[in-house]
């Protein structure tokens, strides 16, 4: 879950999610819409070969993990539940993760005991710019007054790509990156955490959806040690993960006027790459021209829907 989509479909948005609320929600077949699997990045080829594994010793892991460890299936259920999805979505997400990311662990209290481990002074900042100090910056004036957790983080993500990303404001040159990447991240770039493989700004961004259907308390910013403990913990992951993928079908039956809760491959792939909005946006356009009939899963959720016989006997 950490590369962005460029924010120039959400120009559209608003005029696509317009067009498709009097339509029929179509559901999008299951399968994958390729027939051989997309390419795989390079970084996660080599990343993979330096640490002498393949990436079907990584897929056997981590459902070695799934299949012995009813505690960790039951939890998993139980999340699901309380988002109104089935469960697989969360499942592939996991294997998606742990296949193309890191290697699971062999069991589930491993989680627990690493999540124990990430205390500390420690903070989100750039260039000892802390973020609350960053976001008193007037470009951020317009994200002011929004309402909820997502809807705050997406319009200051948006104002990082559009104002700052790859410029110098302020005297401060700021690298062309990911607003996650820049300022989420205080112990190396590329960081994602814990069973979900969730960077800290994605866990910002759903923490009132989690508060309000989990009862977990909401992050703060401020609390960089709070954050990681949140993503950390298998528990409170696995309702960041729900909300994630609750939030693609959400996006995805709004904007583009399709269902997409039926194809794990299609949620495993807006899991791994984010902004579902935006690429809901994209996809409705390309749609409306004639340009694409369904969306289309990328190589980790066309591993997923492969194997989708495989990862629904471990329910």
């Amino acid at each position: 879950m950490r590369q962005l989509f460029p924010v120039l479909a959400l120009a559209a948005a608003l005029f696509v999610q317009s067009q498709t609320t009097a339509l029929a929600i179509d559901v999008v077949p299951a399968g994958n819409r390729n027939a051989e699997q997309p390419a795989i990045p390079g970084a996660s080829i080599r990343r993979t070969k330096g640490n002498k594994s393949s990436f079907e010793a990584k897929y056997q892991k981590v459902r070695d993990l799934l299949a012995s460890d009813r505690q960790l299936t039951g939890k998993i259920k139980a999340a699901a539940g309380k988002y109104g999805i089935d469960p697989i979505h969360i499942v592939g997400a996991i294997v998606g993760e742990h296949t193309y990311n890191v290697d699971a662990y062999d069991r589930l209290q491993s989680y627990y005991v690493k999540a124990a481990s990430y205390t500390g002074n420690f903070r989100f900042a750039y260039e000892g710019e802390a973020i609350d100090d960053f976001l008193k910056r007037p470009q951020f004036a317009e994200c002011e007054g929004k309402k909820g957790s997502y809807a705050l983080w997406t319009c200051r993500e948006n104002v990082w790509n559009r104002s700052f990303s790859g410029k110098t404001v302020g005297g401060t040159s700021f690298p062309k990156n990911r607003f996650s990447a820049v300022f989420f991240q205080p112990f190396y770039a590329g960081q994602t955490f814990g069973l979900g493989q969730i960077n800290p700004l994605t866990a910002l961004t759903l923490t009132d959806d989690v508060a309000r259907f989990s009862g977990y308390k909401p992050l703060d910013e401020n609390d960089a040690a709070g954050v990681y403990q949140a993503i950390m913990d298998p528990d409170i992951s696995l309702a960041y993960m729900a909300a994630a993928i609750r939030r693609s079908i959400d996006a995805y039956k709004k904007i583009a006027g399709v269902d997409i809760s039926r194809n794990p491959g299609l949620t495993a792939t807006l899991y791994n790459i984010g902004t579902p909005d935006a690429r809901a946006a994209a996809f409705a356009a390309r749609r409306a021209a004639g340009e694409a009939t369904w969306p289309e899963e990328n190589y980790y959720g066309w591993l997923v829907n492969d194997k989708l016989d495989d990862l629904r006997s471990l329910l």
